[in-house]
């Protein structure tokens, strides 16, 4: 069933650590958990996943998990770069399979491909993505506040559209080099293919992640500032069942 999607009153399940490493241990056994209840339902489950190196902690640890049966699990990513060539070690999708897939193994891996040509591929990967609901989204908070590459101030949070094409916030890039995925920032892609937050939304559960003191503005934001596109994380207020977990150094209120 697809939740209701609010108005942003709802307070965030916040969970907090001591360390990155307890922190993504913690994360990745909810996320395993849930699927094992999901897959003894149902078929198969079709998850999201952020590619980011603030992800790594959870995914080694999920990827330690037993008793999952990955080859129904059906993954999806948020985002990735226009302009990349296809095997970049910085394209996302290349981020995860070797960070995560290639440990796995996963039923079926369903890649952004931008080049060349990014408005048929928003168009492809709205269409696979809408074959069946989304159990799961595992994403993590930019610096500034962005959800995959939904960056203020220009985040819709009622976007009409799936996946779209989107020219990436100056801090976002700046972001990839501060992370060591990118040498300098003239480096970086302008432009990339994301998810909108109205299709991260429609998932049945979020399971946020978030590590680092880099991140803490975003988290204090994120829980206590205005709600609006001029910190799009505050639109995972309005999903009903998201957990967001933090470090200590990322926790604003630690």
């Amino acid at each position: 069933m697809t939740p209701q999607i609010g108005t942003g009153s709802r307070t965030l399940d916040v969970r907090r650590y001591r360390s990155r490493a307890e922190m993504g241990r913690a994360a990745a056994a909810d996320i395993a958990g849930d699927l094992r209840v999901r897959l003894a339902a149902a078929p198969a489950v079709r998850v999201i996943f952020a590619s980011a190196p603030s992800q790594s902690e959870m995914l080694n640890a999920l990827a330690a998990e037993e008793d999952i049966d990955w080859p129904r699990v059906e993954a999806f990513h948020m985002d990735d770069y226009i302009g990349l060539d296809a095997a970049a070690p910085q394209r996302f999708s290349v981020w995860l399979e070797n960070n995560f897939f290639n440990r796995i193994p996963i039923g079926a891996f369903q890649r952004i491909e931008p080049d060349p040509d990014p408005i048929a591929c928003a168009r492809d990967y709205t269409e696979l993505l809408a074959r069946a609901p989304i159990d799961i989204v595992c994403l993590g908070i930019g610096v500034n506040g962005h959800l995959a590459f939904n960056d203020p101030p220009d985040a819709d949070f009622d976007d009409p559209d799936d996946v779209r094409i989107v020219a990436l916030d100056a801090v976002s890039r700046q972001q990839q080099v501060d992370d060591a995925c990118f040498d300098t920032l003239s480096t970086v892609p302008t432009h990339a293919v994301t998810l909108t937050i109205p299709r991260l939304l429609r998932s049945d559960r979020m399971v946020c992640v978030v590590p680092g003191r880099a991140k803490r503005d975003a988290a204090r934001k994120t829980l206590h500032g205005p709600f609006g596109p001029a910190v799009p994380a505050t639109a995972l207020r309005r999903h009903p069942h998201c957990t967001l977990y933090l470090d200590q150094e990322s926790d604003p209120d630690g």
